[in-house]
């Protein structure tokens, strides 16, 4: 339960927050299980803040810091996280279904077994961020960053991925079905066994990429770069390959 005193003070405002936090540099807000559905925390400095369990439906959190903070099993849907810090959270289990996070800061984040989908994730750093089996159905994640991202048995079918950046991430055993990832940048990334059948792949960068065993059963990959891909075993039947052909 979240500590009372740390939560009427965060509710008298930003001022008297700040002030308190700048006083007490070393302690860490206990938030969590806290109420804060609706809240308007734009800008909050919650960094390294428990908030285990707390309810922050649709709440405004545009700008806020909460840089290695706890945030597991949160429930973060609908959310505002414009341009927000989440440097290093621990969001495992959280639930971000429908928040926008465009433009903010998850690198190095955990958010395995996090459910994303719907959230709009355009323009967003995930760049380490550990996204194992995170659900992420139909997530718009255009532009996003990814690198050395670890999206294993994630899943992210009909997810908007056009012009990522995916350098050397992990999508091993996903699911991409459907997904689209035009003009994306995925030199060495992993998606052996991968679920890939009907995925968009026109004009990607799949240089050094490894695809053994990936379904990409109807997949169009007119105009990608496989140089040095490995497609050992992949499933190819009616996949449109880089020069146009059709795979019968």
């Amino acid at each position: 339960m979240a500590n009372k005193q740390h939560l009427a003070l965060l509710k008298k405002g930003a001022v008297t927050w700040i002030e308190w936090r700048n006083l007490n540099p070393n302690l860490e807000p206990d938030l969590s299980e806290a109420n804060l559905a609706q809240a308007n925390l734009r800008g909050a400095h919650l960094w390294r803040s428990n908030l285990l369990k707390a309810d922050l439906f649709k709440a405004k959190l545009i700008a806020a810091n909460f840089a290695e903070s706890n945030l597991s099993l949160a429930n973060l849907s609908g959310a505002q996280l414009l341009e927000t810090n989440l440097i290093k959270a621990n969001l495992t289990g959280t639930n971000l279904q429908e928040a926008d996070l465009r433009g903010a800061d998850l690198s190095g984040a955990n958010l395995i077994g996090a459910d994303i989908s719907g959230a709009n994730l355009q323009q967003t750093d995930l760049g380490d961020a550990n996204l194992i089996g995170a659900v992420m159905f139909r997530v718009n994640a255009i532009g996003a960053n990814f690198n050395c991202a670890n999206l294993s048995q994630a899943n992210l079918p009909q997810a908007e991925l056009i012009e990522a950046h995916c350098y050397a991430a992990n999508f091993s055993k996903a699911n991409l079905g459907e997904a689209h990832f035009t003009g994306a940048y995925l030199f060495r990334a992993n998606l052996s066994f991968a679920e890939l059948s009907a995925a968009d792949f026109r004009w990607v960068n799949l240089g050094k990429a490894d695809l053994r065993g990936a379904n990409l059963t109807g997949a169009n990959l007119r105009g990608a770069n496989l140089a040095g891909a490995n497609l050992g075993e992949a499933l190819l039947k009616r996949t449109i390959m880089p020069d146009g052909s059709i795979v019968a």
